[in-house]
């Protein structure tokens, strides 16, 4: 019986190679070659027409709206927008792509060359080593293009497939950056920044539920030291940053493992299977010449005058990097602060408009936690609420933090503010005031918390002996029910101390 060897393992050490592709939809009121309107969540192909559905004869107009939002894109990404582009045809066979061609731009995108910083202020210390400097990762180009529709498989049971054609046509950027990514933190970072810019801008919803925001990873390792690359896998269906992170960790991991033993990487698309935390293959991968890219004959070349790009540039708002930047030195915010504040414009724009025209920096630094903390958590809880509602329901938001702050509002009395006012239609400062004093006072009388401590501990002898046995998790039990014997209005702080104070003693 003839035995071959297995190539032993080498003990060479491995780097990652990320680029990453999003795509992001364009928030305009139609498709972008034809009138059907853009809205999510309507009826199945219920926003269709003959251009969107590809029949023959029908003839595609270009959205000048969403030619607008992608040279500002390119403009807020530090690209070169390019004065002439062209749309061509990307040929390629998909249930769900009524033409069998998708309408893209190739070699001539509307912008290119582009820059995105990363880690100046954002969640991650990522920076250059020890100059400090933030990480620039480069972007190839952005072209505009038109989505696909949706295939649904065995929906409601059914054993078949079904297609939605209502986003086929609908506008889209795909924003290609250069492998300049070595970590999944790192990409995950990336798109975090991505997607606030887009969002400020206005052209995105970023919405990754919803699919508005999506990505795709190109991942390859490669022995630390050499500059040719290795051979990529690109990773589709992740839908949140948590998923872009676990998978981009997995498949570093398999395909360097892959290489230790000597095994060749298969060039492949893969997909992320969420329920078993790995990505698996979903077909070898495609070249560009397999697409049979060229011209669309029924769009002339894009120009866009110079002046267009000057009065787009005019309309940029203050971008997150900088927003984080100026919250820093004007208010004293820390950058993780300033990070997490600034990810959703609305958010930061509620916060600075509860802080007046002439902000403290202590009350800033309370409100930013109280919005990222107690807000955050009662929006969370609540569905079909955002941050816009928050501006529309807390007239008096610095109020109420600076009264559960000082303990006027026990936690539960400001769960319970914060819930009436975001079901209320049209909240007054007046009404939120008044729900406030309806609310009640906290207990801080030591001597009720004692009365009730000692009432809850009486109650339940066996808690109290697994506690002084060393099961001291018990303590969360013992704080609950006292505050429920308090209905709620007992102070954390004074019921806790109580508690710890007989507990322990």
């Amino acid at each position: 019986m003839l035995v071959t060897a297995l190539p032993a393992p080498t003990t060479v050490a491995y780097e990652a190679v990320i680029g990453l592709e999003v795509h992001a939809q364009l928030r305009t009121r139609t498709k972008i070659f034809c009138g059907c309107p853009t809205d999510f969540g309507a009826a199945a192909n219920a926003h269709v027409c003959p251009v969107c559905l590809g029949l023959p004869g029908a003839l595609p107009v270009l959205n000048a709206e969403a030619v607008q939002m992608a040279v500002r894109a390119g403009l807020a990404t530090g690209c070169e927008v390019q004065a002439r582009s062209v749309f061509a045809r990307k040929n390629y066979f998909y249930p769900d792509l009524p033409k069998g061609y998708q309408i893209s731009q190739a070699d001539q995108p509307v912008c290119v060359a582009g820059h995105l910083d990363i880690g100046d202020a954002c969640r991650l210390d990522i920076n250059d080593g020890a100059s400090g400097a933030p990480r620039r990762i480069g972007i190839t180009r952005i072209h505009l293009e038109e989505d696909a529709g949706k295939s649904v498989h065995g929906e409601g049971g059914v054993h078949a497939s079904f297609i939605n054609l209502n986003r086929a046509g609908v506008p889209l950027i795909e924003i290609v950056s250069e492998p300049d990514l070595r970590t999944s933190e790192e990409a995950v970072t990336y798109l975090r920044e991505l997607r606030a810019i887009l969002v400020y801008l206005g052209v995105c919803d970023g919405n990754l539920d919803q699919g508005s925001f999506r990505c795709d990873a190109n991942v390859s390792v490669r022995p630390v030291g050499q500059q040719r690359l290795g051979t990529r896998c690109e990773i589709k269906n992740m839908n949140s940053f948590r998923s872009v992170r676990d998978a981009i960790d997995y498949e570093i991991a398999r395909q360097t493992a892959l290489c230790r033993v000597g095994e060749r990487i298969a060039q492949q698309t893969r997909l992320w299977n969420q329920e078993l935390a790995r990505t698996e293959p979903m077909r070898s991968k495609e070249e560009s010449h397999d697409y049979r890219y060229f011209p669309d004959p029924d769009l002339l070349p894009l120009r866009i005058d110079e002046a267009v790009f000057r009065a787009l540039a005019a309309t940029l708002p203050e971008l997150p990097a900088q927003k984080r930047t100026r919250l820093q030195r004007d208010l004293g915010l820390s950058a993780a602060v300033a990070a997490t504040l600034c990810e959703e414009p609305q958010r930061v724009d509620r916060f600075e408009a509860a802080l007046g025209t002439n902000p403290d920096p202590k009350q800033a630094s309370a409100l930013a936690h109280f919005l990222m903390a107690q807000v955050a958590g009662a929006l969370n809880r609540m569905e079909q609420r955002s941050w816009d509602d928050v501006a529309a329901a807390m007239p008096e938001l610095l109020t109420l933090c600076e009264r559960w702050r000082s303990g006027g509002l026990s936690n539960k009395m400001l769960a319970e503010v914060l819930q009436q006012a975001f079901l209320s239609e049209n909240p007054l400062p007046d009404a939120l005031l008044a729900a406030m004093a309806q609310a009640g006072s906290v207990v801080r009388d030591e001597g009720a918390v004692q009365a009730a401590v000692d009432q809850v501990l009486a109650a339940h002898p066996k808690e109290l002996q697994r506690y002084r046995g060393g099961q001291t998790q018990a303590l969360g039990f013992f704080i609950g029910q006292v505050m429920r014997r308090l209905a709620g209005k007992g102070d954390a702080a004074l019921v806790t101390d109580v508690l710890k104070r007989r507990l322990d003693g």
